[in-house]
């Protein structure tokens, strides 16, 4: 193949992937549309499109007839038949989706299980992906699989280096899972992959800037985006804002001598304080305030929350921060306040633009975050 040639394939290549990423992240649009964006000629956005669906990555549809003027441009949308595999296990549950083109959830399951190994979460996900193959996934195009895992997992090849409450130590999940399901494995730490989902598909979209906390069983994870970009650090170990010192401006919140932000703000604590057994973050909120026992130690962690944040908003100066997990829960009691106390404790200038969000994605913002990691080889080159 002559040079000319490899570099109008390579040309070709990497408008695929610009097209396919764009209805992808940003939804169904037209082809006008696409055209303008993407500052590409009509007839080359025609021929890009035709090549995508042919491939089945996408479909196109008429627009509303009802809005028609003129020469409709046809609206096209990524395919909901081709899927990655997400999973999230954790100390009490191994949760799986198959997650499709456009960052929608078609089938989950939660497993209910107590400290999984990496044996048995592989075993888990292959059953379960076996069962979908069959039934649900029958017509579809599978294309990888990730997972978030609640710990240090180092970037260059998905080790889990070290998930303190799985007891996980240099464990090869990537290895194991992908001889079993046949597909290409991607692994990262789960509060990562929440932050990849939010910043794409929920309350962090459209936000360059952004700095994401997710709480849950296994702790305080998070993630950070700088000038639209994820920041992972130099092994892939950045966020972990759980086992950062808790902001504490009186020593009588203190719980744990010497502990982390996670000893101190802390689902499990939260969850005897209001008497509850095994409550999911819906449950657990609506509990939050109904005793005078749940309502102190809530205000108590609202309290070193907000201070951990304020903190955070004057070193990072982020325009959004989203809270997930129980760390929700905790804003959900008293949205406007909670946020104002937040801009109150920062520096004026740093939080003058400052917007708090609960994740917008709910219990599936781990899975659609493995998800879309899962799917970046197929963005990056569609037809390859």
């Amino acid at each position: 193949m002559n040079e000319r040639a490899t570099t109008v394939e390579g040309v070709r290549r990497t408008n695929l992937a610009e097209v396919l990423r764009l209805v992808h992240h940003g939804g169904p649009r037209s082809r006008a549309v696409i055209t303008a964006e993407t500052g590409l000629n009509r007839s080359t956005v025609s021929d890009l499109v035709a090549r995508l669906a042919a491939a089945g990555l996408v479909r196109e549809h008429e627009p509303d007839p009802t809005r028609r003027v003129g020469r409709p441009s046809p609206i096209v949308a990524p395919s909901p038949d081709v899927v990655a595999i997400g999973v999230n296990p954790e100390i009490d549950a191994v949760e799986i989706g198959a997650v499709s083109l456009g960052g929608t959830v078609r089938v989950r399951e939660r497993i209910a299980v107590s400290d999984p190994d990496v044996a048995e979460v592989v075993e888990i996900v292959a059953r379960t992906v076996t069962a979908w193959r069959a039934d649900t996934l029958r017509d579809c195009r599978i294309v990888g699989a990730g997972v978030a895992v609640p710990g240090l997992v180092r970037a260059e090849d998905g080790l889990v280096r070290f998930a303190p409450h799985l007891q996980w130590h240099d464990a090869d999940i990537a290895g194991p899972l992908g001889d079993a399901l046949g597909l290409p494995v991607v692994v990262g730490n789960d509060a990562t992959y929440g932050t990849r989902a939010e910043r794409l598909f929920g309350a962090a979209r459209e936000h360059g800037d952004v700095v994401y906390l997710n709480g849950g069983a296994s702790g305080i994870g998070g993630g950070l985006v700088l000038h639209g970009h994820l920041i992972g650090g130099a092994g892939g170990y950045a966020g972990e804002w759980g086992q950062a010192a808790p902001s504490l401006a009186d020593a009588a919140d203190r719980r744990a001598e010497g502990g982390v932000l996670e000893d101190e703000v802390n689902r499990a604590r939260l969850v005897r304080a209001t008497g509850l057994t095994a409550p999911d973050d819906a449950e657990l909120q609506r509990a939050l305030t109904a005793s005078a026992e749940a309502a102190t130690e809530t205000a108590r962690q609202r309290r070193i929350l907000v201070a951990t944040l304020s903190n955070a908003v004057n070193v990072l100066n982020p325009s959004k921060i989203v809270l997930a997990g129980f760390l929700a829960a905790l804003r959900e009691i008293d949205q406007e306040g909670f946020d104002d106390e937040v801009r109150g404790r920062a520096l004026a200038a740093s939080a003058e633009n400052l917007e708090l969000a609960s994740a917008a994605l709910g219990a599936d913002r781990l899975l659609i975050g493995a998800a879309d990691a899962a799917m970046e080889r197929l963005l990056s080159d569609p037809l390859g």
